[in-house]
């Protein structure tokens, strides 16, 4: 398993699926080569200062190392981005919470933010 590193890589993973959990949110991507799972973290500054992010970032990185590497699917790219929770989460709670998002069939996103396909588009005019 390699890991996730330049930004593009990142970002083409955040258009792919994503599983909700209250201390991280799983995006995943297949990819159309044979290399190996990659995986990436990150954590964003609304979740605390760089202690509090470096602290959620390493509890991610040691769920994936206690996690069987054959539960991820082969060819895809998965990002585990930390939320607040995972400071006072349980451990083994969080480690559960890995396994059924890799099991659970994601939730696919169009990634068209502020467009939503069959609504139409909110204007800022006022009734006349």
């Amino acid at each position: 398993m390699d890991r996730l590193r330049q930004r593009a890589d990142f970002l083409a993973v955040a258009n792919g699926a994503r599983v909700n959990s209250p201390a991280f949110v799983l995006q995943s991507r297949r990819r159309d080569d044979s290399g190996p799972v990659r995986i990436g973290f990150t954590v964003t500054k609304k979740n605390g200062n760089a202690p509090e992010r470096n602290r959620i970032r390493r509890r991610l990185r040691e769920l994936v190392k206690r996690l069987d590497p054959t539960s991820m699917q082969p060819h895809h790219d998965y990002v585990l981005v930390g939320r607040r929770d995972a400071l006072s989460r349980d451990f083994a709670t969080m480690l559960d919470d890995l396994r059924i998002a890799f099991t659970k069939p994601a939730r696919h996103t169009a990634k068209a933010r502020g467009h939503r396909p069959g609504h139409a588009a909110a204007t800022s005019r006022k009734p006349d």
